[in-house]
């Protein structure tokens, strides 16, 4: 039965972190079982203080007989090889490539090019790594920030009781902050702001019944009050902007293309975010509320007073874009002043009803 690939890779890198002196792509054909199962074993040369086996068999290599050396083995043999090789450097092995004596070209992982340095976070470091890693919970790649978490813990790195533990497994805090990332275009916009790669997606603003396309070099994205926002260049507009991804319709498509204007070293996107909804506003706005509706209003509210009737009177703060937020309350909220930003989302209400 052929062996599979992951199991030859591995193979192929034990045998190469644990030979004490470059090896010869002979030598490795004949250590390492799947090779002598798909090829045939070549002659096996003693390294270190024992012979080489094929690795993970048991037994040692039998000699190469004499048909079977042919040219088109050896070239089956050096492309696999190859491709291995490249393969386990593309994962992260460091292979030094080194010329014996006899002219022949041998290969060694040593371990001191393979390690790790040393990995030592605070409390605060290892806190906000934590936080990080619960941003994935919902996404892709949830498994592969929870490993990681588990080998800096594994190997020392992390502050003791970061994680902590009962009877070897990990016991949740009750109060344990948690962001979540459900939005289907965090994983692609995150991805295209990493490798800074332009995107294109249909956004619905608030005051739209209809999406409309937008093409946005992506440059960071931002959690506030629960809701993500993406911060870059719409090109269209030629300006920065800022895009809740819950108003992201349809997929986000990458484009394979540079960006045409300047990445800004700092952006603040919560700071325009809060701009917009008056978070940094000095003067107030008064709205009725249904009772029992719009916590995030009230939590905001400097006054509130009963009215009776199902309804409360609040003062908020009011800034630019507090229509745009006010007007996703719907028929929740009744705006009483100032009278521009009553006619505000008056105006907002009558494009959403005509589409």
């Amino acid at each position: 039965m052929a062996i599979a690939k992951a199991e030859r890779l591995m193979n192929l890198a034990l045998c190469l972190l644990g030979a004490r002196r470059p090896l010869t792509k002979r030598e490795l054909r004949a250590s390492i079982e799947a090779y002598v199962e798909a090829y045939g074993s070549g002659e096996a040369a003693a390294y270190g203080s024992g012979e080489a086996v094929p690795f993970g068999s048991g037994e040692a290599g039998a000699a190469f007989g004499p048909g079977e050396g042919s040219t088109g083995t050896e070239e089956s043999f050096s492309r696999m090889f190859e491709r291995d090789k490249d393969d386990l450097r593309e994962l992260g092995l460091v292979i030094d490539t080194v010329d014996n004596l006899d002219g022949e070209t041998g290969y060694v992982a040593r371990r001191d090019s393979n390690r790790l340095p040393p990995i030592t976070l605070d409390a605060a470091e290892a806190t906000a790594l934590g936080l990080a890693a619960r941003v994935w919970q919902q996404a892709r790649l949830a498994a592969a920030a929870s490993g990681a978490l588990q080998k800096l813990h594994a190997a020392g790195g992390m502050p003791p009781g970061t994680i902590p533990e009962q009877g070897g497994e990990r016991q949740l805090s009750t109060l344990e902050p948690h962001i979540p990332a459900r939005e289907a275009a965090f994983e692609p916009l995150m991805l295209a702001c990493r490798d800074r790669r332009p995107v294109v997606f249909d956004y619905r603003k608030s005051n739209a019944a209809r999406s409309e396309r937008r093409h946005v070099e992506p440059w960071t994205l931002e959690c506030w009050r629960g809701h993500w926002y993406l911060a870059g260049w719409d090109r269209e507009r030629q300006d920065e902007r800022v895009f809740r991804l819950s108003r992201i319709t349809g997929p986000v498509r990458s484009r394979a293309a540079a960006f045409t204007a300047p990445v800004p070293d700092q952006v603040t996107v919560r700071e325009t975010v809060e701009r917009w909804a008056g978070e940094g506003a000095t003067s107030t706005a008064r709205i009725r509320l249904r009772a029992g509706a719009g916590y995030p209003l009230r939590a905001r509210a400097r006054h509130t007073r009963e009215l009776g009737d199902g309804w409360d009177e609040l003062e908020i703060p009011y800034g630019h874009g507090l229509d745009a937020w006010l007007v996703e309350f719907g028929p929740d909220v009744v705006v009483l002043e100032p009278a521009e930003l009553r006619a505000d989302v008056i105006d907002r209400l009558r494009a959403v009803a005509k589409g």
